[in-house]
């Protein structure tokens, strides 16, 4: 029996997902006679391997291969892959747009073709991820979806039905998005597809759309399901993004020491690899982790270091609001929100909770109405209860500040029995904590107490160390007695008014009182309820009238 060539073995290790032993059979084929068939493969084992110099080495050299053979199919293929490595690999948006210009102009005479079917896909994915024009990438992923059906090819039909999910997900078309991921996942990952690089593509969708609706459940079922089939292939990129989904999963429900392990594994293979597109919402990811420790620092630069990626824009806005800088979360949230356009709904959810929760700060009350409204309208379309209970506690913090205390705290206990639902403890506490704030502003000193300890455990627990401070702070403020007369005042809060009044930073004031910066901040956004006022301007003018100076 005759052996093998060494292309025919480079084949079969590729179907194997075997891409060391592929790469090793493929270069000593080329090493006999150089073909665009060799290089393609080859190039895809290098893929796999995270090899990107021979990456592009190998696919440009059968690019200029089949052109030179007239091949207008393959040379169109091998430019449809580089669109993409150009992006993954470099970033470089402006050679990945000629590529996708060569292969339109070489499939103008070839509409009828699987090639062509992979380029509707990939225009549809920049559309969708470039252009944030969801609706023309649902337009491209439908006509390729059709195509693959009518050339009985899996790999397009269900990369394309994928796509226009995602896409409907990200316009607030959860039910009929969702369908169509759950099918086009199940079939990725039961062996229907032969491209194992479209099988990943596909699990990451399904996962970035659970992820857009607040789904965890449906997400961490998805997560098991794709990491199984990510070790079984030896994928390392799709195992890393699925560990860096399954982190946000393990962050939402408290498991925050899990979510670590698995950020820093995911790390750990986006280092070994070259593509720093894929390590970006890595980044993100723990900056999200470390702004919930209360680490401010560390979590600014971590958004900073994922550069562009909207989750790591929102979380500087979010360190801004901590930071006492709500002016420049505004500013940095609505050009974000302008970018992202009024198409992806669920994509501007997180977005529009931080910036209500920025303006309120400021007591803007009137700006933030009209972007409650829209998060109120994207939580109802999602029918999620984590986003239900994210908008219901935006709505209580805004009510707060406008001094509609009994609506508020309706919002806010609607809010804690939803997050509790949903298994999120950092966010269950967190409403309590604002719950708890409400309490003391009205009097309601036991109740308040109640719900600042169960607060100020829950944030202990998790290792949250700046929610916890500042839950302590209230619990501290509330064993102090008010002093007759001064509207419920204690000893320690006039104090410090005095001390605002003179212009004093909190962080001065703490150096003063030798107490915790935490501390004098609970105690002057206490007072500010207790007087209904909304800046510590007025502040000093209420203290100048009562004689407190």
């Amino acid at each position: 029996m005759l052996e093998p060539s060494a292309h025919a073995s480079g084949r079969r290790a590729l179907a194997d997902a075997a891409w060391s032993d592929a790469r090793r059979h493929l270069e000593t084929a080329l090493a006999t006679r150089e073909s665009a068939d060799v290089l393609e493969d080859l190039a895809l084992a290098a893929w796999w391997l995270d090899d990107s110099k021979l990456v592009f080495d190998s696919r440009e050299r059968a690019y200029s291969l089949y052109r030179a053979a007239g091949d207008a199919l393959g040379a169109a293929r091998v430019a449809i892959w580089l669109v993409w490595d150009s992006l993954a690999f470099r970033g470089d948006f402006a050679v990945a747009s000629g590529w996708l210009e060569r292969a339109r102009s070489l499939l103008a005479e070839h509409q009828r073709s699987v090639e062509y079917g992979w380029l509707l896909i990939r225009e549809g994915e920049v559309a969708l991820f470039r252009g944030h024009d969801p609706n023309d990438a649902i337009r491209h992923a439908t006509a390729a979806a059709h195509l693959g059906r009518e050339l009985s090819d899996p790999g397009v039909e269900f990369t394309a039905l994928a796509l226009e999910g995602l896409a409907r997900v990200n316009i607030g078309d959860i039910s009929g998005g969702m369908r169509r991921l759950d099918e086009a996942t199940i079939a990725a990952t039961a062996g229907e597809m032969r491209e194992l690089h479209a099988v990943g593509v596909v699990c990451c969708w399904q996962l970035f759309a659970c992820e857009r609706v607040r789904d965890y459940d449906r997400a961490a079922q998805w997560c098991a399901r794709v990491q199984e089939f990510a070790r079984r292939w030896g994928s390392s990129p799709l195992t890393a993004t699925c560990r860096t989904q399954y982190a946000g999963v393990l962050i939402w429900s408290g498991e925050w020491a899990a979510a670590e392990d698995e950020l820093t594994a995911a790390a750990r293979e986006f280092e070994r690899g070259q593509r720093p597109s894929l390590a970006a919402p890595a980044f993100a990811r723990l900056g999200e982790l470390r702004l919930r420790q209360g680490k401010l620092d560390e979590a600014k630069r971590l958004f900073e270091q994922a550069g562009s990626v909207t989750a790591a824009r929102i979380g500087l806005a979010e360190v801004m609001v901590e930071q006492g800088n709500p002016a420049e979360a505004v500013a940095l949230l609505e050009q974000l929100l302008k970018h992202l356009g009024a198409v992806e709904s669920t994509l501007r959810a997180t977005a529009l909770e931080v910036l209500v929760r920025a303006y309120a700060t400021l007591g803007q009350t009137e700006n933030a109405a009209p972007f409650l409204e829209e998060l109120e309208h994207i939580a109802e379309q999602a029918a999620t209860d984590p986003l239900r209970a994210s908008a219901l506690a935006a709505r209580a913090v805004l009510l707060r500040a406008f001094g509609e205390l009994s609506h508020s705290e309706n919002c806010y206990e609607r809010a804690i029995d939803l997050f509790a639902r949903s298994g999120a403890p950092f966010e269950t506490a967190r409403a309590r904590a604002g719950l708890a704030e409400l309490y003391v502003s009205t009097g309601r000193e036991e109740s308040a107490e109640r719900e600042a300890r169960l607060a100020a455990g829950a944030f202990e627990a998790l290792g949250a160390a700046r929610e916890a401070s500042r839950a302590q702070a209230l619990l501290e403020s509330l064993d102090e007695a008010p002093v007759k007369g001064r509207a419920g005042l204690t000893e320690r809060q006039i104090e410090i008014l005095r001390l605002v009044a003179k212009g004093m930073s909190n962080g001065d004031i703490a150096a003063r009182l030798s107490l915790s910066e935490h501390t004098v901040k609970r105690h002057v956004a206490n007072l500010l309820m207790r007087l209904a006022l909304h800046s510590r301007a007025a502040a000093a003018a209420y203290a100048a009238k009562e004689g407190l100076l």
